[in-house]
């Protein structure tokens, strides 16, 4: 292809305006889709934008209008069971796939699109349907996943454990605004009874982009994954791994925020570092232009507390060494113990009541790791306050002049013992200012059928600086408005020695 002037320099062209048109699927349902054009002749690269859950092609306006401008057809259409789109919600499923490639169909089909410059690209649902429309057309060129999943069963059982409020928000957009299938149902009345797990996650592997990494290296699209580290539908861990497996060119950008709350401004039509970033990408592997993102290393991260952006080659290189912190014995007064660097020459155990919630937990899902992006304010915790009948609380020394820069996925190793077989524990990672504030900047939960056990649970991955002279501290406690917990009333678990935190630093 050949080379053209940067995005930055191109006058915007002028377009054929929008017009409404409808899709017929595989199956006979209608599709309710929007396409915009480039007024000028020729052919020009394509791009699908695939609607999020609860919305419709109407979602994408702003930015269609952008990329038409910029010289791309762009075709945005409502996924089936939502809308005035017909049938019933396929949940990403087979149906859903093939939906994309028939959009991409009649894009060939009805427009001056070059069938040979297709991309596709999606906000959420429309982030994973983007990843597994790859896998199954190889006449995708590109893909952006913004917000996406890589794995749907560790998206609504990460750890074991079943969330709440992530699941709950999007049952009721589903019911408001669409029409769930029969198979959506009886698979969401099975994940709030806790039952059927077998059968749930044969569902979820279907619906599961990291089971089809093959076909999507085998296709060979260039794949530019976007995703928030405070992701509270789609937990940003699971993407690490995709990426890493993904054998095509490839670019992975992690930011503070909750799900799809930083691409958000972008809708509508607000300057945004991610859209900014998904032109470039199409710019590149679409239109011909070098945008030098091609170039760039492949993974970029915006910490939590700084304005800075980083870039790292590759996954591997984001953290530059681990430092193992061993739990010490809780004592004193407000019983604490020890976040430290060498093993306690003593054994000890901490009883913790489990299924009392404590004033450490994870926030409201979607409103306070949103806020956090828009406001740099984590959910925060006064450490004091924090119940140690009903936690456990570790504070390591002091940081060092400049700090720790904290990169990567900080990792809990815990022996534990219930009093009942089943239990659930959710950790916390706090930065903690001298006044007894902490700033939570990592966290997950852990649950298992049978005690005792060994916990080794990957927190989220987070980049993040704590201040010299502010300490960790990890809160261990049992239950979390974010998750459905296994423990059972009147139970205990013990904390014990041989526990240890590891903490990537760059």
């Amino acid at each position: 292809m050949a080379l053209v002037a940067p995005a930055s320099v191109r006058a915007a062209e002028r377009t054929t305006g929008f017009h409404w048109n409808d899709i017929t699927a595989a199956d006979g349902v209608t599709l309710k889709a929007n396409v915009i054009e480039p007024a000028a002749p020729g052919t020009h690269p394509g791009i699908v934008l695939a609607a999020s859950w609860a919305l419709n092609d109407l979602e994408y306006l702003a930015q269609a209008k952008r990329f038409a401008e910029a010289g791309y057809v762009v075709l945005s259409y409502t996924a089936r069971g939502f809308w005035f789109s017909g049938g019933t919600i396929d949940v990403a499923g087979p149906a859903d796939v093939a939906d994309a490639s028939r959009a991409v169909d009649w894009l060939i089909a009805h427009t001056r699109v070059d069938p040979q410059r297709i991309g596709f690209a999606g906000l959420s649902y429309g982030g994973g349907i983007s990843l597994l429309a790859a896998a199954h057309d190889p006449r995708i060129r590109a893909v952006g996943s913004l917000s996406g999943w890589s794995d749907m069963a560790a998206s609504m059982a990460g750890g074991n454990t079943r969330r709440s409020q992530g699941p709950w928000f999007l049952q009721t957009t589903a019911r408001l605004l669409g029409r769930p299938s029969p198979e959506m149902t009886r698979i969401l009345d099975d994940y709030w009874a806790d039952r059927n797990a077998e059968a749930r996650e044969q569902w979820a592997r279907a619906r599961s982009p990291r089971y089809a990494i093959d076909a999507i290296n085998r296709n060979h699209p260039a794949v530019l994954i976007a995703h928030n580290f405070g992701d509270s539908v789609f937990p940003a861990n699971q993407m690490l791994d995709f990426y890493t497996a993904l054998d095509t060119p490839k670019r992975l950008e992690l930011a503070p925020g909750d799900h799809a709350t930083v691409e958000l401004p972008g809708l509508a039509g607000i300057p945004n570092h991610v859209w900014t970033s998904l032109r470039r990408w199409f710019d590149q592997y679409l239109a011909g232009i070098d945008t030098g993102i091609g170039e760039e290393p492949g993974v970029v991260l915006r910490p939590h507390n700084s304005p800075a952006v980083e870039y790292y080659r590759d996954w591997a290189h984001v953290t530059g060494h681990t430092r193992r912190a061993t739990l010490g014995a809780p004592s004193g007064l407000l019983p604490t113990g020890a976040l430290g660097a060498a093993s306690p020459a003593t054994t000890w155990t901490w009883p913790v009541r489990a299924g009392a919630d404590t004033v450490a937990d994870g926030g409201i899902a979607l409103v306070s790791n949103g806020l956090e992006g828009l406001t740099g304010i984590p959910p925060m915790v006064w450490l004091p306050a924090v119940s140690r009948r009903d936690a456990g609380v570790w504070v390591s020394g002091a940081a060092p002049a400049g700090g720790w820069r904290v990169r990567g996925v900080p990792h809990l190793h815990a022996p534990v013992t219930s009093s009942s077989p089943a239990g659930t524990v959710i950790a916390y990672l706090y930065d903690l200012d001298a006044s007894g504030v902490g700033k939570l900047f990592s966290h997950a939960p852990v649950t298992w059928p049978s005690s005792p056990t060994t916990v080794d649970l990957p927190l989220q991955v987070t980049a993040y600086d704590v201040p010299a002279g502010h300490r960790l501290a990890l809160v261990a406690d049992t239950k979390d408005p974010l998750y459905l917990d296994a423990n059972a009333g009147n139970s205990a678990i013990t904390f014990g020695s041989g526990s240890w935190l590891d903490v990537p630093l760059a």
